[in-house]
């Protein structure tokens, strides 16, 4: 009943951003519903493909395999330095049933592999910016809604002449629900934001540790000269 009476107090312009506020609201959480699946989904599709990785003798094995394992970002990696890699074979002499590689072919199966992991890093990383605003951004459009209302219930009270708590109450009020509404807005943003930054290091490293295992693998296997 509090709020309602207070919502009905309240100024169209702060009426206004508590209507944006709102719609950032939804954003928000939609962004953080859809992100921690996302990176939950990751993580688990992760370790299925690490266990199989592991298992295999040759590196190629799963590429050959033509395993649908799509969605998952160590995958990802794989099937670009594995592509890159058999594209690079395909003109290798094979007179002994094994073929290699040169030193300067496996530094381009590197740098592709490379560009994978920061493509899938930027990938899972994408719509994060949208918590970032709201944490920074909803406490001053909040704010902004506050000293407005204030100030235009201080100008009415100067108008009229009359300065008592029942004529300053209903106008403060209403004014400091903005406040409240750009903190509620920022508050979940912000812990939800901190954690899927920690879950998206956690992942960027193991890509990054994935993608070194891959590559000396793929030197021990295939570079010309071992």
């Amino acid at each position: 009943m509090e709020l309602l009476y207070v919502w009905g107090q309240a100024r169209p312009e702060a009426k206004i951003i508590i209507f944006c506020l709102l719609i950032f609201s939804v954003l928000a959480w939609f962004v953080m519903i859809t992100k921690a699946i996302e990176m939950r989904r990751a993580k688990r599709l992760n370790l299925f493909f690490g266990l199989e990785f592991k298992s295999q003798k040759d590196v190629l094995g799963i590429y050959e395999r033509k395993l649908p394992v799509e969605g998952c970002p160590l995958f990802m990696v794989y099937k670009a330095g594995s592509t890159e890699l058999a594209a690079r074979l395909k003109d290798a002499p094979d007179g002994s049933g094994k073929r290699y590689v040169s030193l300067k072919g496996i530094e381009h199966v590197k740098r592709t592999m490379e560009n994978t992991v920061a493509q899938e890093s930027l990938k899972l990383e994408s719509g994060l910016i949208l918590l970032a605003i709201a944490v920074s951004g909803a406490p001053f459009l909040g704010l902004l809604g506050t000293v407005w209302g204030v100030m235009s219930t201080f100008g009415g009270i100067a108008q009229q002449g009359s300065a008592t708590m029942a004529a300053m109450a209903p106008g403060v009020a209403a004014a400091l629900i903005t406040t409240v509404a750009g903190l509620l807005v920022a508050i979940p943003s912000m812990f939800a934001y901190n954690w899927l930054v920690h879950q998206l290091r956690v992942l960027t490293v193991e890509l990054d540790n994935f993608a070194q295992e891959l590559i000396s693998r793929m030197e021990t296997e295939y570079m010309e000269g071992d």
